[in-house]
């Protein structure tokens, strides 16, 4: 307890400008000597790392939404900290945090763009995909330690860093954390329990549409209008989390999706019944919702993302220059690794011997691919140049908006290293391959990166070690990599990455971004045609929503999205809309007691929720499983089950709007 006393406020010049001369004095001085790196914060800091890569992995494999993993492990590191005779200290707890939060930014970089290798039939070795991630993740590290000081240290109260200042806080509140992490673990156990029984075995339906209702039916029959809801825990927090503006936007791009342009489309096409119009397969006449929506309307959603990515790029080019300028600078006269410990990065020359052992490690990967020296050594300095180039865009993003525009930034690498490859004879799967490839490389380093500047912000204004935190980093993205290349293995030995392909009975995992991927690199290393018209009416409609200054890239991942994941979304939002207006009214503590506690509750749901979608596919993997093991006598009736499954989703809102105010209820008590 002495040891964490002079540790409860930050100072008051800590989220502000600082005088010309005058320098930040952080929660714990460099004068001051705390436990930081230690065996209890790397153990628990890999072990949360794990945990929160395969729970990420899965989730963004569903929804194409990352599970984000430094706030949450941030609460659990305060909880941690009570469990041992000596309280872990809080520069203990960035180590586990940033360790932990690792995962993020690694799962984000293979489930983009590695499940696309799967779509196109050319399963990946888990080991490729260890290495991919493995290289990527170390470059982003390696590539943003120069830029920290900038961002960090000179821009200082410049730049918000929304997500560093919410883990920060959480940290620093510690005592409060231990309840915290209480009731993040009760979230996370039951959402986990309630996705795993809905997920696995027939307990009642996870996907509601309400068609045992004739009015309903006949909508769908007649204009191919289907309302359809993923009734599961997960989604739900999600929803939360992202707050009713945008879930709302999110599921306003599936509405226009599938109750505009599915109808619109059928509506012309009906009347053509022997002829397929391209890119479609089958004719139009003979198509239900789901596969106008698969042959037609996915293109246009993918047009959509790929013009929004765009925007963010142009957005950020001021942005880039000036940050790529800097990056020149500060290898080219780094500061002395010597001086006072709060602002001591590793040495100049053990970053660039990193550079080194990766640069040579992704030539000979890429060696293995093809044998031509031209082809490898500009693979490679693609690769290093968009890394490096990129590091300081997600820097910039993530400590303005605490967004990565990681989509738009891996397009352009997609599309770029097609166009350069084809110049070389490259193409077909072995192009495919090797431009995925590399893609997987740049977006784990972008995403990285990322992550990386929030956690040595969070550090900075508390007092860690910068050295310290940048060599767990490696040991993070270690773990993250062994972890996300083993889950992304199993789960495509039972699930389906992409869609539903003829005659494969498994479950589909619909991989948004990789799938969009996918077809830019298909299309250009297979020279088929590219359905340009569709694209183009994405591009118009991203065009409309910038023009409307709605967040095109939100909106446009709704449109590619089945509709069934984006409504679970929107309740989730309201729940939070109410819950935010709730805590208005109260005011004051309690009020801020029930903004905190609605926070906890949705990052837990979304931890067991994906979880539990884990779990399953590894039962998935006994021989013999059967999804009947568990099966209730009312699975069968549609509308049984569908109102049995409607009625318990209800109750896990009723759970989140009622704990959520049970410990105000208590401390009044």
């Amino acid at each position: 307890m002495p040891v964490v006393a002079e540790t409860k406020a930050l100072p008051e010049n800590a989220y502000t400008t600082l005088p010309p001369g005058t320098a930040y004095e952080p929660l714990v001085p460099a004068s001051k000597v705390l436990p930081e790196l230690t065996v209890r914060s790397v153990a628990w800091g890999l072990f949360l790392c794990v945990i929160f890569t395969v729970a990420s992995a899965y989730s963004g494999l569903k929804v194409g939404q990352v599970m984000e993993a430094a706030i949450p492990i941030s609460i659990l590191a305060i909880g941690l900290a009570r469990v041992y005779r000596r309280r872990s200290t809080v520069l203990e707890n960035v180590i586990i945090t940033g360790i932990g939060g690792v995962a993020g930014g690694v799962v984000a970089g293979a489930i983009f763009t590695l499940p696309a290798l799967y779509i196109l039939k050319l399963d990946p070795h888990p080991l490729q995909t260890i290495l991919i991630c493995l290289a990527g993740g170390c470059l982003g590290v390696l590539f943003l330690i120069p830029l920290r000081r900038y961002f960090v240290r000179d821009m200082h109260g410049r730049l918000p860093y929304p997500e560093a200042t919410a883990i920060t806080e959480v940290l620093v509140t510690g005592e409060k954390g231990g309840s915290q992490a209480r009731l993040l673990l009760e979230a996370t156990a039951i959402a986990g329990v309630y996705d795993f029984l809905v997920t696995t075995f027939h307990v009642w339906k996870e996907y509601l549409d309400f068609q045992f209702l004739g009015t309903v039916r006949a909508l769908a029959e007649r204009a191919k209008v289907v309302v359809s809801f993923d009734a599961i825990g997960f989604i739900l927090g999600l929803g939360y989390v992202m707050g009713p503006r945008s879930s709302l936007i999110l599921c306003a791009g599936g509405v226009l999706s599938n109750l505009v342009l599915v109808p619109l489309i059928w509506m012309i096409g009906r009347h053509l019944p022997d002829a397929a119009v391209y890119p479609a397969q089958i004719p139009i006449a003979h198509m239900n919702a789901a596969q106008i929506f698969r042959g037609y309307v996915r293109f246009v959603g993918v047009g959509a993302i790929a013009t929004a990515g765009l925007f963010g790029i142009l957005k950020s080019l001021k942005i880039v220059a000036g940050s790529f300028g800097v990056a020149l600078r500060a290898f080219r006269r780094s500061e002395p690794a010597a001086g006072v410990r709060t602002d001591r990065d590793i040495t100049v020359m053990s970053m660039l011997a990193g550079v080194a052992v990766s640069a040579v490690c992704v030539g000979i990967f890429l060696g293995r691919l093809t044998s031509s020296p031209a082809v490898i050594l500009t693979g490679l300095g693609l690769t290093l140049l968009f890394s490096f180039f990129f590091a300081s865009v997600a820097a910039n993003a993530i400590a303005t908006v605490a967004r990565n525009p990681v989509s738009g930034m891996t397009m352009l690498t997609i599309i770029i290293s097609s166009v350069v490859l084809l110049r070389f004879g490259v193409s077909g799967t072995t192009g495919m391959f090797f431009v995925m490839a590399m893609a997987g490389m740049v977006c784990t380093a972008l995403s990285v990166s990322g992550q990386a500047i929030t956690d040595f912000k969070a550090g900075y204004w508390l007092g860690s070690t910068p050295a310290a935190q940048e060599k767990v980093k490696f040991l993070g993205v270690i773990a993250a990599s062994v972890a996300v290349g083993l889950t992304i293995g199993m789960l495509a030995q039972t699930f389906q990455f992409g869609e539903a392909a003829p005659g494969d009975a498994r479950v589909v995992l619909p991989s948004p971004q990789a799938s969009i991927m996918k077809a830019l690199v298909e299309g250009f290393m297979s020279r088929q045609p590219v359905a340009y018209l569709l694209f183009g009416a994405g591009a118009a409609i991203a065009l409309i929503m910038e023009m409307l200054e709605v967040p095109a890239l939100i909106f446009a991942l709704g449109m590619y999205l089945p509709l069934e994941l984006n409504t679970p979304a929107l309740v989730g939002g309201f729940l939070a809309h109410f819950l935010g207006k709730r805590s208005e009214r109260l005011g004051g503590e309690p009020g801020r007691a029930v903004r905190e506690q609605g926070v906890v509750i949705a990052s837990g749901l979304m931890a067991g929720g994906a979880l539990g979608g884990v779990f399953g596919a590894a039962c998935r993997l006994i021989p013999g499983y059967n999804e009947d093991w568990i099966r209730t006598p009312f699975y069968g009736s549609d509308s049984v089950s569908q109102i049995v499954s409607a009625a318990l989703f209800a109750a896990l809102c009723w759970y989140v709007w009622w704990r959520s105010q049970r410990r105000r209820e208590e401390a009044q008590s």
